[in-house]
Parts: structure tokens; sequence; C-alpha cells
């Protein structure tokens, strides 16, 4: 299955929704166009339940090089917070919907990922990274303020002090301290990155997603729940999954010793 969009790359095989940032020779910055597409593109992944799991990647040098400055620059000075606005709407609107989709969501990072990039691979379930990635933050070297929702999970990974740091300083990252921190979830040689990223997601995509989903809203939930309110939405959680065709599997599996085949239902 291809889609066809003029910004991204969208392939689905079996149960594996691929998405590429396609604009490599504008080092796949962030445009209204390209923010348009690609929520259209995770609303696509999210409703469609033959997809299981998604990678996120970049085509050419680099996986996303956050906001086009370039763009911005040629908007006329009393359009562009309006033209921000629009962007960041659908932006948002993307990692809204992947942050609560049930299919987990690898990032595939090669190159850099900075500004907006960043805060996307931040809002990703995993991070396969090249070697030789960057990771930055990037947005006050042209006196901006994040978006992409690195502001609600950076300081969640690496703490507030740690992000205040990175967002300020613009530090940039090499994998393996990315990985240190927890905003990488493993590091591949560059030439690996998006086959490892694929078998993680295959691998993904034959697990019980909808009880992923649950625990991904479970700990989005946790740090503004008081331990009884968690708790209680955990034993909700907990009883809506014994419904599930994939529950019962998973015990009738673990009983009868062996493997169990799941269904996403």
């Amino acid at each position: 299955m291809f889609l066809e969009y003029s910004n991204l790359l969208f392939e689905k095989s079996g149960n594996v929704a691929v998405v590429a940032f396609n604009r490599p020779t504008s080092a796949n910055a962030i445009n209204l166009d390209l923010a348009r597409e690609f929520s259209d593109a995770i609303r696509i992944c999210a409703e469609d339940p033959a997809i299981r799991a998604v990678v996120l990647r970049g085509e050419g040098k680099l996986f996303c090089a956050g906001g086009d400055l370039r763009d911005f620059g040629a908007q006329p000075p009393a359009q562009l917070a309006g033209y921000l606005e629009r962007v960041t709407h659908f932006l948002h609107r993307a990692i809204t919907t992947l942050a609560h989709m049930s299919s987990p969501i690898i990032a595939a990072v090669h190159g850099s990922a900075a500004g907006a990039g960043f805060s996307i691979a931040c809002a990703c379930d995993f991070v396969i990274a090249a070697e030789s990635a960057k990771f930055t933050m990037a947005y006050t070297k042209a006196a901006l303020t994040p978006d992409g929702s690195s502001t609600y999970f950076l300081p969640r990974i690496v703490g507030y002090k740690k992000a205040l740091e990175l967002a300020i300083s613009n530090t940039v990252l090499s994998a393996d301290e990315a990985q240190a921190l927890g905003i990488v979830t493993r590091v591949v040689p560059d030439a690996d990155v998006v086959a490892a990223a694929t078998a993680m997601a295959t691998e993904l995509a034959a697990g019980p997603t909808g009880a992923y989903g649950g625990v991904k809203r479970l700990l989005l939930a946790s740090s503004s729940n008081a331990l009884e309110a968690q708790m209680a939405r955990e034993a909700e959680w907990l009883s809506s999954m014994a419904k599930t065709k994939d529950a019962r599997e998973g015990i009738a599996a673990f009983l009868a010793k062996r493997a169990p085949k799941f269904s996403g239902d």
C-alpha cells in the first residue's frame, strides 16, 4: 500500500507502516505542507486496524532539521505568527495522535534530529539511532521556543534541570550521549538504522498492541494523577484488557506453554 504525498513517503507492508519525511534538499525541515501531510499520515496509521507498528524516518542525509527557517523567513513579518500557529496546529495534532495510538512508533534517526525533529524523536515510543546521529534542541539559537511536545516529553525523560540545559545551551548530543540520557533506545551502525527499526516494528506488530496502547496511556497519565487515581486507572485498564481476545490468547498460551498468536483484538 502506498499513499501519494508531496513531502512524505508512506508505505505499508504487512502490519507495519513506514512514514518518511521527504524534503531531502531542505534537510527534511517542517513547513506548513509537510506538517499537514504528517498529521494526515499519522491519522491514517491510527485509524487503520491493520497497521500495528509505525517506523518514522527521513529521506536523504538526515532525519529532520526542525522548522523550515528559510520558509519562515519568507513570510511577511506581520503574518509570521499566524503562519507558525498553523504549522504547529498540524504538527501538534500529529504528535497527539501518535502519543495516544496503540501501535508503537519507532523513530529511525540518522544524520541529525534538531529542533522539531528532536521533539518528534522524544515523542516516539522508541528511537533507533545511527552511530553518527546527532541530537540538539536548537530553538533558542533562532530566539524561538520549543514546539512539537519536547517541553512535555524531554523533562520526563531526562529531568527538569537537564531539559532546561539542553533547551538553553543547545548542546549537540551524540547518539551514545542521547542513549545514556534515555532519549535513544538503541544505537546501531549507520547502515543498519532503518533495518533495525523495521525489525523492531515487525516484532512489536506481532504483539498485543491493545495492551501496548494501554501502557502508553497509563504512563502519560501517571505524572498528573495521585497514587489512588492512577491505581484506579490501572484497575480500569486491566479489567478492560481482560475482555480482549489477545488477553484470552495470552493466558491460554502461557498455560499451554506455547508461543501466543496475537491479533490486536
